[in-house]
């Protein structure tokens, strides 16, 4: 039979995923593993779909998408981010996860290098990979907060390297990048004349300070020009499923970015772009009352680690919590975690699943039932001196 191309199958399997599958052959599993909100839609955003379903409004839109749901993004990003776009630099896309595939596909060749955050999203390094570009981990260590040190970026950038990716509020990490952070970041990128592609997904979950772009602080530093950034309704309004994401890119490039949505998706079904719209444009009480319920989970979950003596990073964003869990995994996170689903019945998320920083460390999902949480920490094992 054929082969398929020679760089397939360097593309890595998803850590996380692998467990979530695992679990649906556990019976009554707690389900830790996935960022999945278990909070339900607000129902003007279901009604907005359910009325395009209903006048049968399923035909193709435009590849950018629909002009309603371009100009509420538009709008959002000036009054929420502090980006300044026209609707031409707005691509509505597939969830966040294609929005970062049209990122990558726009600044990568075959053999090209990125720098990506480790730990980091699993789809950072899977896409590249899928490209035949190659993903360069750039560590993220416990010792530094988890954030980016200048002085371990500069050794990574070679004549092959074409972008960095920056994930604030992070998943798995919880980091949240200040300005300076973000600044020094920006400011590399323009000395190595490097695309940056800034994922801000869990954008509405921060719990030390308001939420800051990337793009404004580039701005502000005359660089917006060489940032691509990432957003998704996914998390902010418990629409996972519904896939409604979108990419925002400097100025000049629609005609491109027209011609590879159409090579890739055409565009994004009507029903959920209309639920998007409803999304922003909409009552934001939902997000407020999930923001309260993550926060909870959080001052819940921390204090009951704190008790128990487990090491953890306290997330200053997003919903989860990063738990060293080396005194038990045996240099191998990856097979502890199917080992804890199949004896103790919880999903956990192996930290090895996000880069090789990640061995020894699990994530947990906090977007979860207060039951669970609390049943699927008292099952960790403890640290020595605290049985």
């Amino acid at each position: 039979m054929p082969q398929l191309a020679s760089h397939i199958p360097s593309v890595p399997e998803s850590g996380t995923r692998r467990i979530f599958e695992l679990a649906a052959t556990v019976a009554d599993p707690i389900m830790l593993v996935v960022g999945e909100p278990d909070v339900p839609v607000a129902p003007h955003i279901a009604d907005a779909a359910r009325q395009a379903w209903d006048r049968d409004d399923t035909n193709y839109a435009s590849n950018g998408g629909l002009p309603a749901l371009r100009r509420a993004i538009v709008d959002k990003l000036a009054r929420e981010n502090g980006i300044a776009v026209d609707i031409e630099q707005v691509w509505v896309t597939v969830g966040g996860t294609q929005a970062l595939a049209q990122a990558f596909t726009l600044t990568l060749a075959e053999g090209d290098e990125i720098l990506v955050p480790d730990p980091g999203y699993t789809t950072f390094a899977m896409y590249p990979r899928a490209q035949g570009a190659v993903p360069v981990p750039y560590p993220l260590r416990a010792e530094h907060g988890f954030t980016p040190y200048l002085s371990e970026l500069e050794p990574l950038v070679t004549a092959r390297t074409r972008a960095i990716v920056v994930n604030s509020p992070s998943n798995p990490l919880g980091v949240v990048f200040s300005r300076e952070v973000l600044t020094e970041i920006i400011r590399f990128a323009a000395a190595h004349d490097l695309w940056i592609i800034s994922d801000e997904v869990y954008e509405h979950f921060t719990w030390d300070g308001p939420h800051l772009s990337l793009a404004a602080v580039a701005a502000d530093l005359g660089e917006v020009g060489r940032v691509l950034s990432v957003f998704s309704t996914s998390k902010s309004h418990a629409m996972t499923g519904a896939r409604v994401g979108w990419l925002v890119t400097p100025p000049g490039l629609a005609d491109t970015m027209r011609a590879l949505q159409e090579a890739m998706i055409a565009c994004v079904a009507m029903p959920e772009q209309y639920a998007a719209i409803a999304a922003l444009t909409g009552p934001m009480e939902h997000v407020e009352r999930a923001r309260a319920r993550y926060r909870a989970a959080i001052v819940a979950a921390t204090a009951q680690l704190d008790d128990l003596g487990f090491r953890y990073h306290r997330p200053q964003g997003a919903f989860y919590l990063w738990i060293d869990l080396s005194h038990a995994t045996g240099g191998d996170v990856a097979s502890w975690a199917q080992r804890f689903l199949l004896t103790e019945q919880v999903a956990v998320a192996p930290g090895s699943a996000f880069g090789r920083g990640g061995e020894g460390w699990i994530r947990i999902c906090l977007a979860a039932d207060e039951h669970d949480i609390r049943t699927g920490i008292s099952r960790l094992p403890r640290p020595e001196g605290r049985r």
